[in-house]
């Protein structure tokens, strides 16, 4: 293959086919003629992009996978009527310690019922409905409610500051707005004088004390009220080829862009998932607690709910702060979806409980995660057998462990949203727990690439999905190129911005992804790094810091991150992280070292316990393991420019409430980079 010429893949009827191929079966949806058949209609448009509130944008069909197209509100009432008596949605525990059900003819009545209570608040045509707050049922009906009046669904982190809520409200030309509680609420009031198009604000739990704040009850008896007339008038005007959903992306420079999905980007995108993962109506459990405002989450918990009558039990609020495992021992989900950080951090919490564990019970998990990962990659090369060690291992432990963590019915253990460790994933795979990646991005409605559970394997994120195409473009020497996406998933463009739409969704309709790639044979997906994140030496070279990064981080566990720097430098410096305690209610991190890091400092003869004994001191032991763990990582270095030459302690671990981490748990790299600027241009001097 020359370095010029593109790769391009896609999945037909499980076989790889070239997608240049493909293209030239194209054809268009066919529009409704009288634009009164919604909302399962498609609306006359002979454009494939669109920046405009009330643009619509014309539906490809190709052979690869025609499924018919339509609406969030078309197929939410056909899942209703299917399956009314079936458990939608069971809420976090009351202040009582109970909690509510909801069926799907009772949760599509709480939409209709919402909807027309929106439409009664002023909710506007192709205007939108923010919703602030943690997930509940209220976050799901609100949002749906939002499609079937003929507006916006947009979620806002619950972490913005008054500031980046009112850009949000503004830009999206927000008519109402949906809060949690009192501290979001104070946000909102903070901010509403600056917003005219400002029709009505919610607030979903407890009972509102400030004036002119509608509680959730309020809003269901003024909808109750509300004939059904007004809101069948709305239906029949929607089309599945128009915006329903704004993703606010949380990107770390600038104001967010808004990504436009329409019912047909995210239903797709919705249904090859479903395919590939061979998900059953009627039988699926699933967890809600990853921000809602995210892409994933709001395609893993809303979107194949109303798809597939799944069942979603709510986690609390203090989910991501430990309190996870509770719900998902009462849940026992048959899908997880968790980011990297929430699988390390079951790892942490497994090996912390191990150190309990007595002699024998330690050669045992021993022996038997041995057996599991022989008996996984042994079926990775073509031999699945089932040896009888694997067979009692599993009985013995893990069954166990999962049993433990509440995954003793999960069939789909799946992180998304950023790399996971390979090292992490060969853990949990040793217990018979394969971790799957998905790699996407909201412009495409979430999913693209999903490893394949039926020739799994841990490298790599996957083959793409069913019905949708990858290629690479401007490919070097190395076989690395930019990866890029096209299909009927891929939005419709950034509301109000034409100049950043046309820099990532080219004439073609392929998505630029900004993320460097490679492709196996098999269509196995490698994501190598950022464009934007690529590191260009003084002396011109260009480095991948993630592959670097991930290599320090595997040589030593007990470093939590590692960050490199050199853009424009004569060399490579890295910042790391040691894991620490975190406060259970915040989920700051402390100056205590985590329990393995002091047994590990222990172990080469330091007495540190604290971040600061390791930093004050300048503990020549754990100074001098972290620096023999970057020389072993340089020696898989390709040139001498891509070793590491210095290094540095940060003061804490990167979280949310320090301004490290997003909501996601994704790491701001910018952000550190300017915290401790002083600290990098002292080590380049």
């Amino acid at each position: 293959m020359s370095a010029s010429q593109p790769t391009e893949y896609g999945l037909v009827n499980g076989l790889m086919k070239d997608s240049k191929n493909m293209h030239q079966s194209i054809r268009y949806a066919i529009p409704s003629e009288t634009g009164l058949d919604g909302p399962d209609q498609v609306l006359p448009s002979d454009v494939d992009t669109t920046c405009d509130a009330k643009g619509r944008v014309r539906i490809k069909l190709d052979g690869s996978n025609p499924y018919m197209t339509m609406s969030i509100p078309g197929i939410f009432s056909r899942t209703a009527q299917r399956y009314p008596d079936h458990i939608a949605m069971v809420s976090s525990p009351g202040p009582d310690g109970k909690r509510t059900t909801y069926t799907y003819r009772e949760y599509e009545q709480s939409v209709r019922t919402v909807a027309k209570a929106f439409l009664k608040l002023g909710l506007e045509r192709y205007r939108s409905v923010c919703i602030l707050g943690f997930n509940s049922p209220q976050w799901f009906i609100a949002d749906l409610a939002a499609i079937y009046a003929g507006g916006f669904a947009a979620g806002i982190y619950t972490t913005n500051s008054p500031e980046a809520c009112q850009y949000c409200l503004e830009h999206g030309q927000a008519n109402i707005v949906v809060v949690e509680d009192e501290k979001q609420l104070a946000k909102i009031l903070k901010i509403k004088s600056n917003l005219p198009n400002l029709k009505a604000i919610i607030q979903y739990e407890g009972t509102p004390t400030e004036k002119d704040i509608l509680s959730w009850d309020e809003l269901l008896e003024i909808g109750r009220k509300e004939s059904d007339e007004k809101l069948l008038s709305v239906l029949k005007t929607i089309g599945v080829n128009e915006c329903c959903i704004l993703v606010y992306t949380s990107g770390t420079v600038g104001n967010p862009k808004a990504v436009m999905l329409s019912h047909d980007n995210i239903l797709y995108i919705s249904r090859c998932l479903c395919e590939t993962l061979e998900i059953i109506e009627k039988t699926e459990i699933m967890v809600s607690y990853l921000p809602l405002s995210h892409i994933a989450a709001q395609i893993c918990d809303i979107i194949l709910g109303v798809c597939m009558a799944s069942t979603t039990y709510f986690a609390d609020k203090n989910a991501l702060k430990g309190s996870l495992l509770k719900t998902l021992l009462v849940a026992q989900p048959t899908i997880f979806l968790g980011v990297p950080r929430i699988w390390e951090k079951f790892y942490e919490k497994m090996l912390e409980k191990a150190r309990g564990n007595s002699a024998v019970k330690t050669w045992i998990a021993k022996w038997a995660k041995a057996q599991g990962f022989y008996y996984h990659t042994n079926k990775m090369n073509g031999v699945d057998y089932k040896h009888w060690g694997y067979i009692f291992a599993k009985w013995l432990v893990f069954d166990k462990v999962k049993e433990a963590l509440g995954l003793n019915k999960c069939r789909f253990f799946i992180s998304a949203a950023a790399p996971i460790s390979i090292d992490i994933k060969n853990y949990f795979l040793s217990l018979d727990m394969p971790v799957m990646e998905v790699f996407g991005m909201s412009e495409c409605g979430g999913p693209h690439t999903i490893t394949d559970p039926k020739n799994y394997t841990f490298r790599g994120v996957g083959i793409t999905l069913n019905g949708v195409y990858t290629k690479l473009d401007n490919i070097d020497e190395h076989g690395e190129g930019e990866i890029c996406i096209a299909g009927r998933h891929v939005f419709m463009g950034y509301l109000n911005a034409p100049e950043k739409t046309a820099e990532t969704k080219d004439k073609d309709g392929w998505l630029h992804s900004g993320d460097l790639g490679k492709l196996d044979s098999k269509g196995n997906l490698y994501v190598t790094g950022r464009i934007k994140e690529l590191i260009i030496t003084s002396g011109g070279e260009n480095i991948a810091s993630n592959n670097i990064e991930h290599a320090i981080l595997s040589e030593l566990p007990a470093l939590s991150n590692a960050l490199l720097v050199g853009d424009k430098r004569k060399y490579l410096i890295v910042l790391v992280t040691l894991k620490c305690d975190m406060d259970t209610e915040t989920g700051a991190p402390l100056d205590t070292l985590n329990p393995d890091v002091v047994n590990w400092a222990k172990s080469i003869g330091s007495q540190a316990k604290t971040i600061t004994d390791v930093i004050s001191s300048h503990d020549p032991l754990i100074y001098g393991e972290i620096d023999k763990a970057i020389k072993r990582a340089n020696e898989h270095a390709i040139s001498n420019a891509q070793k590491v030459q210095k290094f540095e302690i940060l003061p804490h671990d990167f979280s949310i409430p320090t301004g490290e981490l997003g909501p996601t748990l994704k790491l701001k790299k910018n952000v550190v980079l300017k915290m401790y600027e002083d600290l990098i241009e002292k080590m380049y001097q």
